[in-house]
């Protein structure tokens, strides 16, 4: 097995991969995307014209999108944590959770970011109102839907907590979860507990100082 993981610690996509590999042990090669190793960058670029990342080459396979790569190591390179799960109903349940943070948490929490990096001329106040909006929304929702469940999708760990670890980690950090959302506040404690996302999170510190909204002294 010859897996190469294009990626950057920082990037809450990596980390949502990155999750999944350590919790199975998934033996990889890790290739950190950074300016100060053009080399890699040209192989990135190569390997992915739209430079989007992350990117997991397997063998002569090149997968992208965070969720395509889970569902591809769960087929081709399964451990002991099953990211999928084998009954089909609750695999939707899984697949829908992803999409629930990766669409409603990471994308309105990353228009905050980007926005908050454009020049005050060109920046879209309308658009950050509307994504805060949308963040507060989810929250609430999410604080129903997971009231009787320890991990996103019902009792055990998989993609679903994959994508939420992340998402949940900067959404804090840009829209802070409301008091009152305790259920939300109370699973985002138990995936940093999680020893794959604590990895995750432990390799990610020295780059702190990047996050544009200034990165919270916590967590």
């Amino acid at each position: 097995m010859s897996l190469t993981l294009y990626a950057h610690p920082f990037s809450s996509y990596c980390q949502k991969v990155l999750i999944a590999l350590y919790e199975n042990g998934t033996p990889f090669e890790m290739r950190a995307l950074s300016h100060d190793d053009p080399r890699t960058m040209d192989e990135f670029a190569t390997l992915w014209p739209l430079k989007r990342f992350p990117l997991l080459v397997d063998g002569g396979r090149t997968v992208i999108e965070s969720t395509v790569i889970i569902e591809h190591l769960a087929l081709h390179h399964p451990g002991p944590v099953p990211m999928i799960p084998a009954d089909p109903r609750a695999a939707l349940e899984a697949r829908k959770m992803d999409r629930f943070f990766d669409n409603y948490l990471s994308t309105p929490q990353q228009k905050i970011v980007f926005d908050s990096m454009r020049p005050e001329t060109v920046r879209d106040g309308y658009g950050v109102a509307e994504a805060r909006a949308m963040l507060d929304t989810a929250y609430a929702w999410l604080d129903r839907t997971i009231a009787d469940r320890e991990w996103a999708a019902g009792d055990t760990f998989g993609l679903a907590d994959c994508a939420a670890a992340p998402s949940l980690f900067y959404a804090d950090w840009t829209h802070r979860i409301a008091p009152s959302f305790g259920n939300v506040i109370a699973y985002r404690k138990r995936l940093l507990a999680r020893p794959s996302f604590a990895r995750a999170v432990d390799e990610a510190r020295p780059y702190r100082p990047l996050f544009p909204l200034g990165a919270p002294d916590r967590d």
